[in-house]
Formats: structure tokens, sequence, C-alpha cells
């Protein structure tokens, strides 16, 4: 355990702590999903650091100070996690939200992040989008569903994301303050993308409700858009 608060992990610091062996949260027991989604929220970025202190209304402090003490403290001063102390949150988990099989089985990280974010700690949701101009719908991240396209390879994340918004009508209502991104998943038989490429920045221009633009011929405020 790190009682003690340690920044996100930077820059060369960042590489010094984790590279190497034996380093990142490790896995068992089908715990992956959880890893990857722990390990992106707070290894380098601090943006949803009030998970980890802030007394929510509804928040479970004992929850809170596993997240806090045992996992994210520890990667970022040592770079590593060890299974029990993900197991410890898995079992915390798994009264919290009455099913038994957060200590064994393989989850959609959708899932494991709502049931932390909205049932154990109360945040209020990250996201607002709206469908062809329906009612609201609140969230706390986002996941990728397209088609398969012959034209992407290697596709990076801007690509992906602007597509997904595309093709399922979607704008976003407001500026998140933190932008959650589940990849493309499928089965062990097949991927549609065997890579993709990380984007170190995201453009949500043209992803915003409303948003003023300039027209791409005369560069005035834009009146119409074109899919």
């Amino acid at each position: 355990q790190a009682p003690d608060s340690f920044p996100p992990l930077r820059n060369e610091a960042a590489v010094r702590v984790l590279l190497g062996r034996m380093k990142g949260i490790q896995g068992h027991c089908n715990s992956c999903y959880m890893d990857a989604a722990l390990f992106s929220l707070f290894s380098c970025t601090s943006v949803v650091d009030s998970m980890l202190f802030k007394p929510f209304l509804l928040c479970d402090r004992n929850v809170q100070s596993i997240l806090r003490d045992e996992i994210v403290n520890p990667l970022r001063r040592t770079g590593f996690v060890n299974a029990k102390s993900v197991m410890h949150l898995r079992e915390q988990l798994t009264d919290k939200g009455k099913c038994s099989s957060f200590t064994n089985a393989e989850k959609d990280p959708e899932e494991f992040l709502n049931l932390i974010m909205h049932q154990i700690l109360g945040i209020e949701p990250l996201l607002k989008l709206q469908s062809g101009g329906q009612k609201e719908q609140d969230c706390y991240c986002y996941q990728i569903f397209m088609d398969k396209q012959e034209d992407l390879v290697v596709p990076d994340v801007q690509q992906l994301l602007e597509r997904s918004f595309l093709s399922s009508d979607l704008k976003l209502v407001e500026i998140p303050s933190c932008f959650i991104i589940q990849m493309p998943r499928f089965g062990k038989e097949y991927k549609m993308f065997s890579k993709i490429i990380p984007s170190l920045e995201l453009d949500i221009t043209d992803l915003l409700l409303d948003s003023p633009r300039e027209c791409c011929l005369c560069g005035d405020v834009a009146t119409l858009e074109c899919s």
C-alpha cells in the first residue's frame, strides 16, 4: 500500500518507471479489462483523480481508498501493481454490484466503469450525447461502433471516432471534461483492425452540436453541414 499521494507519470519519468519487465498492472483470472482501464485512467493523467479524493454524495470510501492506496499510488510510485490488489477491488465490486462474476469473468470495460463511477462513487456522467435530434444521453464512456471499412487498414483514433459518430448520427452536446473512448472490441477469432494508432490529440470541432465552424469554401461562418 502507498497511502501518500503521487502525481501521474509524465515524459521521462513515465518511461523510467513504466518501461521493462514486471511493470504495469499484473493480470490474473480474466482481469485484463479492468487492468487496462485502470492503467489508462490513472498512470499518466490526473483528469479523473477526483475519483480518488472527492467525497461524492454516494461515495463508498472503502472502495475509494483501495483504488487510491493499493492501485493508483503504487502504480505511480513504482510502476507495478500486483494482482492481489486488483482482486481486493474486484471483491468489493462484487459485494457492491451484487454480481459474483466480477472476481473471475471477463467483462466489458464499460460495465466496470459504470459500476465504479455511478453506483459506487456517485460521479456525474462525463459525456452528453445526442443522436439525430433526439433526447440527450448521459454516459461515462463512448465505445466505437462501426462497420468494416476497406480503406481503413491501420487507422488512428481520430478517424475511428469521426466515422463512428457519423455512422451513428451522434453529436457531443458539450465539450467533455474527460473523454473516455473504448476501441472496437471483437472476439478471439476476429479483429476488425490488427493495430490502431493512438491519436495524441483529438479534434472534436466537427463532433460538437451547434458549434460555430467556418465554411470550407469561403471561410465565413458555415450555415450548412454536409456529413
